[in-house]
């Protein structure tokens, strides 16, 4: 899953003890469900849940597989419902069942007895269903149970917050067609727990089942549900029933159904058929927005080493979806900001949103968290898909660009800095959706690739993906994975990064002994240490000289350290963290003239980000103005958005030689967000100079959001 995303016009530069980098505001899930029962079921271990322990869910009743067979009232959004429930006991005998039911009208609880149904003893509370079996049953004992209802997702008492407005599971939109622009739909969003709001199932990422679907509706509706459909047959009184089957496990809050007027576009990857969903008027842009799929799926089958192991992949967009988009089994909905125009895609393309639902079909459908305290194995695992896709498909500079923003939306957030990644202390399962299991999680994983090397790392997910799939897992697994893999125990970097909370905060300083002939770098950890552990940092250092480049890895592990270096010359810079993967706050002391060699030397986006910040401060100076003039037309969009924003800095006098330069950048720049940041920097930097000839002539651009920054500037 994904927060709705607040689209930005520039990217913002700051500081943060040294640390800098680019930001966007990032919104994300923070679903809210209505509590379960004060009462004890299977579906929750409440004696550890007091303790503030959230504990995987116990399983008594194995949910083996779901058959649904649905009809809406679209007038009262009502779902009329039969369910058949194929269950057999985990391990130990029983003699009782629990399903969760949220708000249903219940008509019929029954044992399946080949064509009979025997009824059986029930008590309701309006969330469970406590049933009592006709025997005791065994674990190699199977039974079905039959469940004739009405759920009624409208009547439910719902809570929501910002990211996640409802939680009531079904939604009908525009029901009583009374708001002509928009179309009638009927969708679901199961996570965290809602689907019990239309179907009665076992609640919890623990629970996976394979399902068959039956809809019947009106003949000009689509539907769509997981998996394949195996039948379609028009009756006689001017509705038609479709039948989904979905044959491979699957958590139960994956589960999904969508109804509407929908364009289909067919795509396919190798014999997989992969389709796009959207309004009709928008079908002839559903290959703009959603033709990359198909080489996404390639690249993450291989990369990962494990193939994408689903029937198919479909994506609907859906109108007033209540988050950003969803990674149910083979049927991924996304909000309306995907329902986009060719003009429209030029400024955001979404395509960050479509890869992490993607990426989710191997961590979060194929291997689950088995409790929601683990959710980063889902979230922060599709999180870091982001990056590798942009890096495969655009260079790491566009990855490195969205994982700085990541990393720095989480070190804004303080108190996101008190809650480890894994946190089986939380209250409530719908605080883990929050920048911590997202931002921090991803750039975690990033520094484990950085540690273990490409290879390992990789190895190390088909191991974990191969060994869990169709089925869940908990930290621990993902750790031994790269144990097995590495031969090293790995419970270090586990310990200080998912099961403790904060990240390091570190001072480095370096100078060059001319008498001995020696590099000294000291370093110093400067994070509180009540909440957040001494740190074990392997970080690599490059040293510049005599034309080449020298890479040496220290490892920090000490409150405070000296590491010294032999060289028979100062070198022209020595870069510290040369991979820039250290999630965590740094102050950095080098001369103007090291950060001037650093921006001219060193490859890395984050690296030229850091001297831009620090030569700020001496933006009066030549050399650093030079910098400044070099970062305006560098290859790396963001660079050339910070160097428009550091113009402030420059002193009035020296500003009129970067003009010409501005006015080419809002005029020609082949990216809209900086052609945005020029004509901003134009408005404040240069507002004294007469830009409306500037800002008329980019009223004509292609770019939606480019046209709207020069509108807004020609008001003032």
């Amino acid at each position: 899953m994904i927060g709705k995303k607040i689209t930005i016009l520039t990217v913002t530069a700051f500081i943060s003890l040294a640390a800098c980098s680019s930001t966007k505001p990032i919104q994300l899930p923070e679903l809210v469900i209505s509590a379960n029962s004060n009462k004890t079921i299977e579906t929750a271990d409440s004696l550890h849940r007091n303790r503030h322990y959230y504990a995987t869910y116990t399983t008594i009743n194995d949910l083996l597989n779901t058959k649904l067979d649905l009809k809406f009232d679209w007038d009262s959004a009502f779902v009329m419902g039969k369910a058949v429930l194929k269950f057999k006991p985990y391990f130990y005998a029983t003699d009782s069942l629990t399903l969760s039911a949220k708000g249903f009208r219940l008509n019929e609880v029954a044992l399946v007895k080949g064509t009979t149904k025997l009824p059986l003893k029930y008590t309701y509370d309006g969330k469970h269903i406590f049933i009592q079996l006709d025997k005791t049953y065994k674990r190699d004992e199977e039974y079905s149970i039959a469940v004739d209802y009405v759920a009624m997702p409208n009547k439910l008492v719902v809570k929501g917050s910002d990211a996640i407005t409802q939680d009531k599971g079904l939604y009908f939109i525009n029901n009583d067609g009374k708001e002509p622009n928009k179309p009638k739909q009927i969708w679901s969003q199961g996570e965290t727990e809602a689907n019990s709001c239309w179907f009665p199932t076992i609640d919890g990422p623990q629970e996976k089942h394979t399902q068959e679907i039956t809809l019947t509706v009106d003949k000009e509706y689509l539907t769509l549900s997981n998996g394949l459909m195996i039948s379609s047959t028009a009756n006689a009184d001017g509705t038609r029933t479709d039948v989904w089957k979905q044959d491979k496990l699957h958590s139960t809050y994956l589960t999904m159904i969508a109804i509407g007027d929908f364009a289909v576009t067919k795509d396919k990857w190798r014999n997989i058929e992969v389709n796009y969903y959207v309004e009709p008027e928008y079908a002839k842009y559903a290959k703009l927005i959603f033709g990359n799929t198909p080489e996404m799926i390639e690249f993450y089958s291989k990369k990962l080493g494990v193939d994408y192991a689903w029937d198919k992949y479909s994506q609907i967009v859906v109108r007033d979806f209540v988050s950003g988009a969803m990674e149910n089994t083979t049927a991924t909905v996304h909000y309306d900001k995907l329902q986009m125009t060719d003009r429209e895609y030029l400024d955001e393309t979404h395509e960050d949103i479509i890869c992490h639902e993607l990426l989710h079909h191997w961590f979060g459908d194929l291997v689950t968290a088995e409790s929601w305290p683990n959710l980063p194995l889902n979230e922060s695992f599709a999180t870091y898909g982001e990056y590798l896709w942009y890096e495969y498909k655009y260079g790491r500079a566009e990855a490195d660009i969205k994982s700085q923003m990541d990393m720095m939306a989480y070190l804004s957030s303080k108190e996101d800095a008190s809650k480890n990644l894994i946190r089986f202390d939380v209250d409530d399962r719908e605080k883990m959706f929050d920048l911590v299991s997202y931002q921090k999680g991803g750039r975690v994983l990033h520094m484990l690739r950085k540690y273990v090397g490409d290879d390992a790392f990789y190895a190390a997910l088909k191991l974990y993906l191969t060994e869990h799939r169709f089925s869940t897992a908990e930290i621990h697994d993902l750790r031994m994975a790269f144990e097995k893999v590495t031969g090293e125990d790995l419970n270090w970097f586990f310990n200080q990064w998912f099961m403790a909370a904060g990240h390091p905060e570190v001072s480095i300083a370096t100078t060059y002994n001319e008498a001995n002939k020696q590099v000294e770098i000291n370093v110093a950890q400067l994070q509180n240490l009540s909440n957040a552990p001494i740190y074990k940092l392997p970080i690599d250092v490059d040293f510049y000289s005599n034309g080449k480049v020298e890479r040496k890895r220290i490892i920090i592990n000490q409150a405070s350290q000296k590491f010294i270096f032999s060289f028979d010359k100062k070198p022209e810079l020595v870069n510290f963290d040369a991979e820039k993967m250290l999630l965590g706050l740094k102050r950095e002391t080098k001369t103007r003239e090291d950060w001037v060699n650093q921006f001219n030397m060193a490859p890395l986006f984050m690296d030229k980000v850091e001297a831009l910040s620090y030569l700020e401060y001496y933006s009066s100076f030549e050399d650093v103005q030079a910098v400044i003039k070099k970062a305006l037309t560098d290859k790396i969009w963001g660079i050339r958005i910070f160097a428009l924003q550091n113009l402030a800095s420059v002193p009035q006098s020296a500003r009129e030689q970067f003009y010409p330069m501005v006015v080419n950048a809002a005029k020609t720049d082949e990216k809209s967000y900086v052609r945005a940041s020029a004509l901003a920097t134009l408005s404040e930097v240069y507002k004294s100079k007469d830009n409306k000839s500037v800002y008329t002539e980019m009223l004509k651009d292609k770019s939606p959001m480019v046209e709207e920054s020069a509108k807004l500037l020609l008001q003032k």
